[in-house]
């Protein structure tokens, strides 16, 4: 599209009911007290309930009937994060349809609190339709008039406007897409922008309430235009027989005698003849289609009816009980009951189909109850692969003190491992303000249960042992007191090198020698009694992380780095994906040598990473020109090929296949020669993982990162360990496509975390994920599908010259 062009819709021709999100309230809300009568009149302080009314006016009239979100007491900010969506469509719109918000409060007794109202017009003045956010300010104490004009306008007034109102304009653009996206300077903006809130909080008083509602986007613009047949006047009598369309406000409602057939066929009097249904060869095919779908797929009514009728015979596969309580109407208190009962009775099933019954999808607590017995059955090793999404999960959870997080806590209190992942989880989760109270919860079980540990449990005093995890927190802190100090430095990395050997010698010498043992947060069962100063360093690049050298308990080092100013929980979900398809690869006894580095998020921004010794590929290009003269270097062998032995090239080889496999599955972007790593023994990995889920910073990224470096070290496109190495794609895919199940609930379980590249859009998320395994292919097409993909990778030309770009940035750091 060029500049001077415009395409937009004309409102007429869309043919979608009107849809718009109730976000959040923001402001501090006046407390509601309440009178208890008696013989001491107390007053005590009453929690809010909230909710907001939607109705809609066609040139000040109002247009059918209002409707309400649910009910909200967990403020502040009362959040409802509701889709409505109304009857009428945006083709019947007029030019001045408004919306009338009002928030009220049924806290106060028989008679509803008024909280505020505002309104908003549809369309702006220059006759477009209004997307993305708008802030609407409340006028206290008044419902949302409709009328024309309106008493209860939402927009600011332009002489009260200030740089708050103008920022949020922006904002608004920026979420459109129709500002570019530059990370990093939004990343100081965004801080910026957290500052001038502040400001204008403390200058206002907080004296004002807002609602935050999210108008539906489309493609393009959206410009109002009268439809031919307005649907308010009546159509003329016709004498031909010409379909004339009317307008039908039930549209979309359940019908009350589809509704009826259903409740009839799913009765309790039919349990007796279903008990013996058998499925025909036809409905068979059907269930069986049915039980491959992946867990991210929504069933129809036909699907749901065919699982219930069937009920009876699918009791021994064990694949079909998610399924079937997808299909369950648990609103229904009777079908609810017998649906539990069936689920005791049922073939046990996987622990990956468990973890789909730990989704937000099932809020039944009997059936989440279930899913962890299922659970009981993981051996620590395998818990420990699911134990971040396990944490997640408790966002999901009624309870505060829920089976799941009984589970978690007693699973961990018999195993120091568990029991630290477990506590950092959590307590990274503190520090967001949603459903705080499961986490704390937790973490106080934790501590109590930890500490009543009996000193044979672990050869130590419990209340000695959870002093070593909170030794952690400790340590972490002044670790982030050095990053400051460092980074306060000016000049080169040398001097800021110099600047922290100094401070370990000096001013925080007591980091030489811990005054008691900590545990190490990568490794727990690893004690680690200090640092060694001149071995300790720091890295040429943006945030300069540390890298330190720990000495431990039994005498040897261990080297892990510290990185502060970055959000490490992506990188730490990554790497866990690595390691969870490292362990699925070689149960499948395929083993190709991949480095699932440890990684530990400590905060919202700071973390520990497991060192590796290294070279960058960028770095190994420069000083050997190419990776078979970097290797010949470290395993010669006159006879093997190309000058270096058997082994090490076979485990360059089969390092480069999994990595190709694996960051295309996640969609890893922003791959350049910088954070591609290999060790002296021939194995590749991948490090920095900023970009998931097909993002990429960069134009035009090639499925996978797969460099011409790389194809000449295996001898070019045409040797046989070139060939050998699609060979251990295909295979890995293949073996990994198995498991796709597994891989998307875990990632479902992620949904409602604050990882950057899920967050913005957990639903798109999930379903790029399930792309990216192409189930709708067998194993055979899956194999021309992904030598395709190596093919279409390596004859991409243009990343090359970004490698080159991006070889001059690191040069002027």
């Amino acid at each position: 599209m060029t500049g001077n062009e415009f395409r937009f819709f004309l409102s007429c021709d869309i043919n979608l009911p009107v849809t718009f999100r109730v976000e959040r309230l923001e402001g501090t809300l006046a407390s509601t007290k309440s009178s208890n009568s008696g013989i001491d009149s107390t007053t005590e302080e009453k929690r809010p309930e909230l909710y907001v009314e939607c109705a809609l006016y066609i040139d000040g009239a109002p247009f059918g009937l209002p409707t309400r979100t649910r009910l909200e007491s967990i403020g502040p900010s009362y959040c409802w994060n509701e889709l409505i969506t109304l009857s009428i469509k945006y083709r019947d719109l007029t030019a001045h349809s408004q919306l009338a918000l009002t928030v009220w409060d049924v806290s106060c007794g028989r008679d509803e609190g008024l909280v505020g109202g505002a309104t908003v017009l549809l369309f702006n003045s220059k006759m477009q339709l209004k997307t993305g956010k708008q802030k609407l300010r409340l006028c206290p104490g008044k419902e949302a008039d409709g009328s024309m004009p309106t008493t209860t306008p939402g927009k600011v007034p332009r002489n009260e406007r200030g740089e708050l109102e103008r920022l949020e304009k922006l904002v608004n653009k920026y979420e459109r897409g129709q500002i570019q996206r530059v990370d990093w300077l939004d990343r100081l903006t965004f801080k910026a922008m957290e500052r001038i809130k502040e400001l204008e909080s403390l200058k206002i008083g907080n004296s004002y309430l807002y609602l935050v509602v999210d108008f539906c986007g489309f493609e393009h613009r959206v410009v109002f235009q009268e439809s031919g047949a307005n649907f308010l006047l009546p159509a003329p009598i016709a004498s031909s027989n010409e379909l004339v369309t009317v307008w039908d406000p039930e549209v979309g409602k359940i019908n009350p005698s589809e509704h009826k057939q259903l409740k009839l066929a799913r009765s309790l009097t039919r349990g007796i003849i279903d008990r013996d249904l058998k499925p025909s060869s036809n409905e068979r095919k059907s269930i069986q289609r049915i039980l491959k779908y992946p867990p991210t797929r929504t069933l129809s009514g036909d699907e749901k009816q065919l699982l219930w009728k069937f009920r009876f015979s699918l009791m021994s596969e064990k694949r079909a009980l998610t399924k079937f309580l997808r299909s369950v109407e648990w609103s229904d208190v009777q079908e609810a009951k017998q649906a539990l009962e069936l689920m005791g009775r049922w073939e046990m099933i996987d622990v990956c189909d468990a973890l789909e019954l730990l989704s937000p999808v099932f809020e039944s607590e009997e059936v989440r109850a279930y899913a962890v017995r299922v659970l009981e059955r993981a051996d620590d090793e395998e818990l420990q692969c699911y134990l971040l999404q396990l944490v997640q999960a408790l966002r999901f959870e009624r309870s505060e003190k829920s089976h799941l997080s009984q589970f978690l806590v007693e699973r961990s209190s018999r195993n120091i491992e568990l029991a630290s992942f477990l506590r950092w989880y959590v307590t990274v989760e503190l520090g967001e303000l949603a459903l705080t109270k499961h986490f704390y919860s937790t973490h106080e079980i934790l501590e109590e249960r930890v500490k009543k540990l009996a000193p044979t449990e672990y050869g130590e005093d419990g209340s000695k042992l959870w002093q070593s995890l909170v030794r952690q927190t400790e340590l972490v802190a002044q670790l982030c007191t050095i990053m400051r100090e460092v980074g306060a430095v000016r000049g080169n990395t040398q001097k800021k090198i110099e600047k922290l050997r100094q401070l370990l010698s000096g001013l925080l010498s007591e980091l030489t020698y811990f005054e008691e043992p900590v545990r190490s947060l990568l490794a727990p069962s690893v004690l680690i009694t200090g640092i060694v100063p001149y071995e300790s360093s720091i890295f040429k690049s943006a945030l300069h992380p540390l890298r330190l050298t720990f000495r431990t308990a039994s005498g040897g080092t261990c080297k892990m780095m510290f990185k502060k100013g970055d959000d490490i929980r992506q990188d730490q979900l990554v790497v866990q994906m690595v390691s969870l398809m490292d362990r699925l690869l070689k149960l499948e006894n395929l083993d190709l040598h991949l480095t699932p580095y440890k990684v530990l998020a400590t905060g919202q921004d700071e973390g520990m990473l497991e060192f590796i010794p290294s070279h960058s590929l960028a770095l190994i290009l420069s000083e050997h020109r190419s990776i078979i003269s970097y290797l010949q270097k470290f395993h010669p062998d006159e006879h093997g090929p190309f000058g270096i032995t058997v082994t090490c090239l076979e485990t360059f080889i089969k390092s480069c296949a999994g990595y190709s496999v694996i960051t295309y599955i996640l969609g890893i972007g922003d791959r350049h020669l910088d954070n591609l790593l290999l060790r002296d023994d021939g194995r590749l990995f991948h490090v920095d993982f900023g970009y998931i889920l097909g993002r990429d910073p960069k134009p035009f990224p090639p499925p996978m990162k797969l460099c011409k470096e790389m194809v000449e070290a295996m001898g070019g496109a045409e040797s046989q360990y070139y060939t050998r190495f699609k060979s251990y794609c295909c295979e890995a895919y293949n073996i990994l496509r198995k498991s796709s199940n597994l891989i998307l609930n875990l990632f479902h379980l992620m949904a409602g975390s604050n990882i950057p590249d899920i967050a913005s859009d957990p639903e798109k998320s999930i379903l790029k994920l399930q792309e990216k395994f192409r189930l709708d292919l067998d194993d055979e097409a899956c194999v021309h599908f992904f030598q395709d993909l190596i093919n279409e990778s390596v004859s991409a030309l243009f990343p090359q010259m970004v490698e080159t770009i991006h070889r001059w940035a690191q040069y002027w750091r």
